[in-house]
């Protein structure tokens, strides 16, 4: 049975008008950078976008930060990709791109169901995240030569991540996942909050 959460919505911290953080009319991803680089600024992580492909190099000493690599000038790239980055615990964020592995489109079923199982998790933040920003969320599929049966492991996998979403509504989001949230209610939302929105708003 579909997930059904109640609608729920997240309230902002209180923001100073005056911060350099200030609200943009529309989303863009170099700005995004700028204010995810000054307020993440105590986790020395820095999101650069502009990368061909996606990737989070760790730092190699104390004294350098770690990077979030975003695709070219993608807003949605950097949203899932920091999502990740949310996800990931201390260890994980000392190895290059987590640890995980990476396999190109035409997987296998085994391993497309091994790629949505980590997958889950960083989409719904990534749909919160979405949301705050006030863009439609796209659900990453990632394996366009998987045939009819590839799009009906898509659909379950998007129930999958909703209910997730929901669950991170009524349980709490991760701590850095909550900043992110409101980073970005105060950059594209005027600090109003998200809620839980409906499974049909999910792009595929």
């Amino acid at each position: 049975m579909l997930f059904e959460a109640p609608l729920q919505q997240f309230e902002p911290s209180p923001i100073d008008s005056s911060s350099s953080e200030c609200c943009y009319q529309q989303p863009s991803v170099q700005h995004l950078a700028e204010a995810f680089n000054r307020h993440f600024k105590q986790h020395q992580t820095q999101l650069i976008p502009g990368a061909t492909e996606p990737f989070y190099q760790a730092a190699k000493s104390p004294d350098e930060a770690a990077i979030i690599f975003s695709s070219h000038d993608y807003f949605s790239s950097a949203l899932h990709e920091i999502a990740h980055w949310c996800i990931a615990g201390v260890e994980r964020r000392q190895i290059d791109d987590y640890g995980y592995w990476y396999e190109p489109d035409g997987r296998s079923p085994e391993q497309q169901i091994a790629f949505f199982k980590v997958e889950v998790k960083p989409q719904a933040l990534e749909w919160a995240f979405s949301l705050a920003a006030g863009i439609p969320f796209r659900l990453s599929i990632d394996n366009l030569d998987g045939g009819a049966k590839a799009s009906k492991q898509a659909d379950a996998f998007r129930d999958d991540v909703y209910r997730q979403l929901g669950r991170y509504f009524l349980e709490g989001f991760p701590p850095r996942a909550l900043s992110m949230i409101q980073l970005l209610c105060k950059l594209y939302r005027q600090q109003h909050p998200i809620h839980q929105p409906h499974i049909d708003s999910c792009l595929l």
